[in-house]
Parts: C-alpha cells; structure tokens; sequence
C-alpha cells in the first residue's frame, strides 16, 4: 500500500500542519512515512505546499510529481496542479475559497466549505482541521483514533484548550468528505 499526497495553499493557511499531522498519525500506525514541505521566503501569504508518501514498504522517494490526492485549500493553487493529477485521482478544495474553476472530470471531486464550516464552529482558524477530516474520510489514510491522539500530542498542554474546537472541525470535515 502507498498513498501519495499533495496537500497546497496560501502560508498560513495550515498545509503543512496538515500534512504533518496525516505522516505523524501514520508512524503512529507503524507505517513509513515522509513529508516534504516546500515554501516560498514569504511565508503567510505566499505559495507553501507539501509532499506526503505513507507506504507500508520503505518510500523510494519523497516527491510527489502526480498527485493522487490533490488538496487545494486555494485557487492559485488548484490551477497550478490540478493537471498533474493522474485520472482516477481524488481532488479535495477548499469551496469557500475557490470558485470559477474548470473541474477535471477524470477525477473524484470532494468539494469541502472550509472557511464556512470553521466559522460555523466560531473559530475560523481550524479550516485546515475540516478540511484534515475531509482527507481522512475520503482516503481513509488513518484511523480517526490516531488521528485524534496525534493532534492531542501536536497540540500538548499548553494548547489543550483548543483540543475540543479541533476535534470539531475535524468530525465536521469527515461528513463532507
């Protein structure tokens, strides 16, 4: 078994803590795992986009050039690499945020209300949590219970009061995925 993954956005918006937390969950679950981020100088605001390979056989590289999962949480970001999507593949994106786009019909296509949904909980800043539970249902990558012990780790005590809010956006996403 390997899942690739190709999870972009603006900086700030939570791709990389995305794709950390689908690589730490699955060590977690005894599987090899690599996460490639890449970003531009600017950080919040500019491009930022990681590469993540979860594979129960040790990973020969960790570049993601095809993307089986695609997850856009921009438009910028869709346009760019929606065509390197491989048919059959499975396209995540933010809704809330992008609009007005040509969606390929050779892939599975999971619109996700992001920002809405995390406004919905009161906290619009765990939009990359709904859309982390969105990943999860529709790739089954890990088992929610490892998903959710990781974020408690990710987050220890100091950030524990927001553990609830998380956990949340994350059940949320899991049901529009």
């Amino acid at each position: 078994m390997e899942k690739q993954f190709l999870i972009a956005g603006f900086g700030g918006q939570g791709v990389l803590l995305i794709g950390q937390l689908i690589a730490k969950a699955a060590m977690r679950q005894g599987y090899e795992v690599s996460w490639m981020p890449s970003y531009g100088p600017e950080m919040r605001g500019g491009e930022a986009n990681c590469a993540v390979v979860v594979s129960d056989e040790p990973i020969g590289s960790p570049l993601v050039s095809e993307p089986p999962v695609l997850v856009a949480m921009n438009k910028p970001s869709l346009i760019k690499f929606m065509p390197m999507m491989p048919a059959g593949g499975t396209l995540l994106y933010n809704a809330s945020l992008i609009e007005g786009v040509e969606l390929r019909t050779d892939v599975k296509v999971i619109p996700v209300a992001c920002n809405e949904v995390a406004e919905q909980l009161g906290n619009g800043r765990v939009s990359n949590m709904v859309m982390l539970g969105a990943i999860q249902a529709a790739t089954e990558v890990v088992t929610d219970e490892n998903l959710v012990e990781t974020l408690r780790e990710w987050l220890g005590e100091k950030k524990a009061h927001l553990l609830d809010v998380n956990l949340k956006a994350i059940e949320a996403g899991r049901t529009r995925g």
